[in-house]
């Protein structure tokens, strides 16, 4: 079994609902049992600015899925949530977006699959999350994700209640 961290995001319809719905989802994957999930919370649309906030979280999964086939039901659940993927559009508006964010200590670098997420360092929406779920998080390669999060501006990120 692995220790899995999976970023939710979603900022179209009810996002909060489909946040939530997803982590249901995520809970009933095959070989895999939830760990915990953090708060929801209010982000600033990034990238793309001009757009409603996100709706942000991250889930803690022990799995026995290998990593690409966890991708894939990552996959799954988007497009089951109505998520269109549109070739070469990044960062803008969608009813649901599931990063796989880390995979245990694995750093994996294939077509289609990086872990950990590349950006994960440097976004403070996924790093409050991740850190909700799992305060000890270290990402390979960079560190404690604690200390990531240190040296980021987060005062327009909010937990919901």
């Amino acid at each position: 079994m692995t220790l899995a961290a999976v970023g939710l995001g979603a900022n179209l319809g009810d996002a909060a609902r489909n946040v939530r719905k997803a982590i249901d989802a995520l809970e009933q994957l095959p070989g895999t049992r939830p760990v915990r999930a953090s708060r929801l919370y209010r982000t600033p649309a990034w990238g793309v600015t001009a757009q409603p906030d996100f709706i942000n979280a991250v889930a803690l999964l022990d799995t026995a899925l290998p990593a690409r086939d966890l991708l894939h039901a990552l996959l799954d659940i988007e497009r089951a949530c109505g998520r269109v993927r549109i070739e070469g559009e990044r960062w803008g508006p969608r009813t649901l977006d599931l990063d796989l964010l880390l995979y245990g200590d694995a750093v994996i670098d294939e077509p289609g699959l990086r872990v950990p997420h590349p950006h994960l360092h440097e976004r403070a929406f996924a790093l409050l999350p991740l850190l909700d779920a799992w305060p000890d998080a270290a990402i390979p390669g960079i560190g404690p994700a604690r200390e990531c999060a240190a040296v980021m501006a987060a005062d327009a990120i909010e937990p919901l209640p």
